[in-house]
């Protein structure tokens, strides 16, 4: 009698695929819970069919090769790198404009500041209406 969780799933295929995605026995490790948000959204986009693994690959290759300011290792340089592949992917693919994710930085920069330490940062109702559009 095998494990439920012995079957491969899309999104274990996908961590089978990000061979050099940081992790430990449980699974992809996250510096901050924004990194774990990123690498959510770029699961979901995957799976919604937006692009395969070879682009995503590129595009997180070319962050990462165009990262010059980290120490070797360091963990949240590499999510860092992931959320300009993704930003990129989103640009590149037509699911968002330039001014539309800057609109958004703006929304998550002013959202984290409002936020006590600690607390969940969320967007306002307003801003994620109009995401949805």
């Amino acid at each position: 009698m095998s494990r439920p969780d012995a079957t491969p799933t899309a999104q274990t295929a996908a961590l089978a695929a990000i061979a050099s995605i940081p992790r430990d026995n449980d699974g992809p490790v996250f510096p901050a819970p924004w990194a774990a948000t990123a690498f959510a959204m770029t699961l979901v986009l995957h799976e919604r069919g937006h692009f395969t693994w070879p682009q995503w690959a590129d595009h997180l290759g070319a962050a990462i090769a165009g990262q010059t300011e980290a120490a070797p290792g360091d963990p949240k340089a590499y999510w860092q790198c992931w959320l300009a592949a993704l930003e990129a992917m989103i640009s590149d693919t037509d699911l968002a404009g330039e001014s539309e994710l800057q609109d958004l930085r703006e929304a998550w920069r002013k959202a984290a500041s409002a936020t006590p330490h600690g607390e969940p940062i969320t967007l306002s109702e307003q801003v994620k209406r109009s995401l949805s559009r």
